[in-house]
């Protein structure tokens, strides 16, 4: 409770003494570089092999020759769309980019730089942490379309390739009985993804102290609780808004 009561304060503190508009814009989009762009190839290669194995092992336990080969599309859409695409994307972003913020703040702490900005009067947790938390929000739910078209995709490639269903049949159990709130629902989990990972990161290495075997401690929890919170949020979206 202390820990979560010390979370709370800090992100209370990030709209207090703010710097000028334009010093936040420019911190943003150096964010959304690091958080975003640098981390298009890895959302690239986990996605596309995640909706392979899918339709592969998909296609493996239809045994009954009732059930329809388009059935194959259907569940890599589905899976794709609300748990695989928004969840999974999430959980390896929050190795990356957690660690990323987390070590990057701690390092910060200990080198006293922290300590500079806030004698110069600038609100440190605000100036550090606010355009962290932003980019991520704007970048993750790119992230996650990138990782559902792709993982779709991957599927569409290892089921025509190999044999196991056609082109036609593919693309049809994609389109068979489509929700379009499925695609709201991941948008709002990647969200929601967003805020926890980066924020929860953030406060991990802003409050890091010691020295460099420290910030590893502190990288290392920031991916254990983020995760952990995101696989919490999961399943509370999903009762709330399903």
């Amino acid at each position: 409770m202390k820990s979560f009561g010390k979370y709370l304060i800090l992100l209370s503190t990030l709209f207090i003494n703010r710097e000028r508009f334009n010093v936040y814009v420019k911190r943003i989009v150096d964010e959304s570089i690091l958080i975003g762009i640098d981390s298009v190839f890895i959302v690239v290669i986990v996605s596309t092999f995640i909706g392979a194995v899918t339709a592969v092992q998909t296609a493996y336990n239809l045994v009954s020759p009732l059930i329809p080969l388009y059935i194959i599309g259907t569940i890599v859409r589905d899976m794709t769309v609300l748990e695989l695409a928004p969840t999974i994307t999430c959980v390896v972003l929050a190795g990356k980019v957690g660690s990323n913020i987390a070590g990057g703040l701690g390092t910060m702490r200990i080198t006293e730089q922290v300590d500079a900005l806030e004698v110069m009067g600038i609100n440190s947790a605000s100036y550090l942490i606010l355009p962290k938390i932003i980019a991520a929000i704007l970048t993750f739910p790119l992230l996650v379309i990138i990782a559902g078209f792709l993982s779709m995709y991957g599927g569409y490639l290892a089921g025509v390739l190999t044999g196991v269903i056609t082109e036609k049949e593919y693309i049809y159990g994609i389109r068979y009985q489509f929700q379009g709130y499925n695609i709201t629902f991941a948008i709002i989990k990647s969200l929601v993804f967003a805020f926890l990972i980066s924020s929860i990161s953030s406060y991990q290495g802003f409050f890091t102290k010691g020295g460099a075997l420290e910030v590893g401690q502190s990288s290392t929890e920031a991916v254990t609780n983020s995760c952990i919170a995101v696989l919490c949020a999961d399943y509370l979206l999903a009762q709330l808004l399903l």
